[in-house]
């Protein structure tokens, strides 16, 4: 947390110790992806990413919104009893239809009444009636008519990049009900605005002149002094065939792609092509790259992604030129700082979200992965493809104007102007921003009003937290739903026999309303007070964990016990359903209130409130041990659940050891850990949805770190013909060493063989 910048620890405090909205934007080059990593990896809450689009959900490393929340491809309408409006290129849903016709599959709903905290990144294409239609999703699921079911949003985005796309056709029905497109223009937003929070520390450029212009351009108040700046870098007769290291933005997607293949085409010798490996799931419409890259020698490339390794020999936009290409190597070349380095596969993952059966946190499964190089030719490329890459030299035409805010992108990916080319004069018509969303950056709160804010919704955070951990009225209600479902089966049914279980436990937790409701009351009054004695609170919360933990532990022994029992009986679907869902409330129930002891231990201690310090072994591991004594007491014998129920179970409701997605590892380290459980490389491929040849390379990282051997990879006999192979290596390029043994070894072979060797 300490790299971050002081805004920067506002928003992630504000995150992860109150219950506030949040808008976080940004300049370009602010650190907003930074950011978001930092907060995923140490917020306590339940957290789910998603973004308007495939690629956008891939790189935030979350899932489209559509996905998420099963919504139709169609404009929204915002109201009830509304009848239907669609033509054959316009279609709308209503909250009646999406209610009626879009039902959410079990274990989506089982993560979104789960969800704390939901992440929407590259807001600016965020429509209103989009957010309009999650909200109204949320609230439906969750059955909490609150702005998003009880859940705080992070809205990350700069709304002077790409804006939301709405055809002249759905604005005629939309602006009916909406004054603009832009998510803040939604109905939720307007009742509900978010807290508005600017990273300002910019690192991307140091120049304070191009800093300045940067600025009034962003803002709408550039001036003649910043257009003489700019446009003393014109060059209309640029050749940028002879100035190799410049890339072209331009506005249309056909002219960078005809600019990229006639300069590969004028080059001499043969094009490589290059395909991905695929491994299940992953859809075409989110490939994160052209499925083929074909490239020769001498073209002009850039990465897309940055370099994880620890030399960070690249980032994402750094252009260089190909050096020399093979079947399995890539050598680029950075001619500024006469560097030469081999092109390592990227890993892209389709994910979705799932509910841990036993801590009930949000976790990640992979279903797909796609593994190219992240390379593409670069002699030209869109603005809007450009964002969130950085160059050092760049060509602009910026005559013929882009819509509102593209001057502004394509000039903030270079770190200074000394990279600049202009073909032609800036001019000051049709830069100018859209004027909303210049009204709307007004809101943005100042830094010396976020210290008070965020005391004050502290203390709110506290204060509910505290009393969700004792509010059992829902709870209790839907044991009294069971109980009384009992009335409605025969004396034969299988569920009839249990039905005085169910009185006795429903009695039980409405035993607990009463002193529970005075002890909430009692929390009222204590933070109601200006200065609560957080002291005094722990001291209270302790106390009220101690009298009522025992009858709740108990209640969630008796549910699991019960769920185990019904498992070795036939024709028990049903019922197991039942039991299940009401086991996910009560065992919530259970690990809330562990945490609000842990909670007020860490604000009487004075530490973060983060994942660290609210959670224990003890919670991680609560229903598991439970359910361990449970079945040491039982005798071993086969479940019944109907036809293949167990399974259909497994998928929605308990994965079997699915990916989890904290604490966020390394790719080598992921591999290494099922090394160490003693899985052989095509077990860890297939475990990890991916290839044979890429796990080969993670071991060639894992040997290059002294973590593995190769001799615990590669016979001795292999080995020892590798070292023959490699008389004459250079301790750089494999395509010799192949070239000369042919078939004899693989790729992945040679990596490994040359990973211990400069490791030595």
């Amino acid at each position: 947390m300490q790299s971050l910048s002081t805004t920067a620890q506002y928003a992630l405090r504000f995150i992860n110790q109150t219950n506030k909205s949040i808008f976080l934007t940004g300049k370009a080059g602010t650190g907003k992806t930074t950011l978001l990593k930092e907060i995923i990896k140490t917020t306590h809450k339940n957290v789910v990413v998603v973004a308007p689009t495939g690629i956008a959900a891939l790189n935030a490393g979350g899932v489209t919104i559509h996905s998420m929340f099963q919504l139709p491809f169609a404009g929204f309408i915002p109201e009830f009893n509304h009848p239907p409006q669609f033509s054959d290129r316009v279609k709308f849903e209503t909250k009646d239809t999406l209610r009626r016709h879009f039902k959410m599959r079990a274990d989506k709903q089982t993560v979104l009444r789960n969800l704390q905290l939901l992440v929407i990144d590259e807001v600016s294409m965020l429509r209103a009636d989009l957010l309009d239609a999650i909200d109204f999703m949320l609230r439906s699921v969750r059955k909490k008519d609150m702005p998003f079911g009880g859940v705080q949003v992070l809205y990350i985005g700069d709304l002077l990049q790409l804006p939301p796309v709405v055809r002249n056709e759905e604005w005629e029905v939309l602006r009916q009900f909406y004054r603009g497109k832009f998510f803040f223009h939604s109905h939720v937003v307007q009742q509900n605005p978010p807290l508005y929070i600017e990273l300002d520390k910019i690192y991307r450029q140091t120049d304070e002149q191009f800093i300045s212009v940067l600025n009034n351009l962003r803002n709408n108040i550039i001036t003649n002094d910043d257009l003489q700046v700019l446009n003393q870098f014109v060059k209309p007769d640029f050749d940028i065939k002879n100035n190799p290291g410049y890339i072209t933005l331009t506005t249309h997607n056909a002219k960078a792609d005809t600019m990229n293949a006639n300069a590969l085409k004028d080059l001499k010798g043969k094009a490589h092509t290059y395909l991905p490996e695929i491994v299940d799931d992953f859809p075409e419409k989110i490939y994160p790259v052209e499925e083929e890259l074909k490239l020769k020698i001498g073209a002009q490339v850039m990465f897309v992604k940055n370099d994880p390794s620890p030399e960070k020999n690249y980032f994402n936009g750094k252009i260089g030129v190909i050096e020399s290409l093979s079947e399995g190597e890539i050598m680029v070349h950075f001619p500024e700082e006469d560097l030469t380095i081999e092109a390592e596969k990227y890993e892209w993952q389709n994910i979705r979200y799932y509910v841990d059966e036993q801590t009930k946190e949000i976790k990640e499964e992979i279903l797909g992965t796609f593994v190219q190089y992240p390379l593409k030719l670069a002699w030209a490329i869109t603005v809007h493809k450009s964002q969130g890459l950085t160059f050092d030299k760049a060509v602009l035409d910026v005559s013929r104007v882009f819509m509102p805010g593209q001057a502004y992108v394509a000039l903030s990916r270079l770190r200074s102007l000394e990279g600049l080319v202009l073909l032609s004069p800036m001019q000051m018509n049709g830069i100018l921003n859209d004027a909303d969303v210049m009204q709307y950056a007004a809101e943005k709160a100042k830094t010396d009003d976020l210290e008070a804010s965020l005391q004050q919704e502290t203390k709110v955070f506290i204060g509910n937290f505290l009393i969700n951990s004792f509010e059992w009225k829902d709870l209790a209600t839907q044991w009294q739903k069971h109980k009384m479902s009992y009335l409605q089966e025969g004396d034969k049914a299988l569920k009839s026999k249990y039905r005085q279980w169910a009185q006795q436990q429903e009695d039980k937790i409405h035993k607990l309303l009463d002193p529970a409701g005075k002890f909430i009351n009692q929390l009222n009054s204590l933070f109601y007070k200006p200065d609560t004695d957080m002291t005094f609170v722990k001291e209270r919360v302790v106390a009220a964990y101690n009298y009522f933990f025992s009858v709740m532990d108990g209640l969630t022994g008796e549910i699991l016990a019960k769920m185990e029992e019904i498992k070795r009986q036939r024709k028990a679907k049903g019922f197991y359903e039942e039991l299940t869902e009401l086991e996910e409330l009560q065992t919530n129930a259970v690990l809330q209130l562990m945490k609000a002891k842990l909670l007020m231990q860490a604000v009487v201690a004075g530490v973060e409130i983060n994942r660290d310090n609210l959670t224990s072994p003890e919670i991680q591991s609560y229903k598991k041990d439970k359910l361990a004594t449970i079945r040491k007491k039982m005798p071993a014998a086969p479940t019944f659940l109907d036809d293949d129920y167990e399974e259909d179970y497994s998928a929605s409701y308990a994965p079997k050891k699915k990916k989890s997605k904290e604490p966020k590892k390394s790719t080598l380290e992921e591999t290494f850990e099922l090394w160490q459980q003693k899985m052989s490389i095509s077990e860890i491929a297939t475990k990890r949805k991916l290839t044979e040849t890429t796990i080969q390379s993670h071991f060639a990282g894992l040997i290059q770190k002294g973590k593995v051997q190769v001799t615990d990879v590669l016979p001795k006999d292999k080995i020892e013909a590798l070292k023959t192979a490699f008389t004459d290596f250079d301790g750089q390029s494999l395509t010799e060493v192949k070239q000369k043994s042919g078939d004899q070894f693989s790729w992945g072979e040679l990596r490994l063989y040359r990973a211990s060797i400069t490791n030595e």
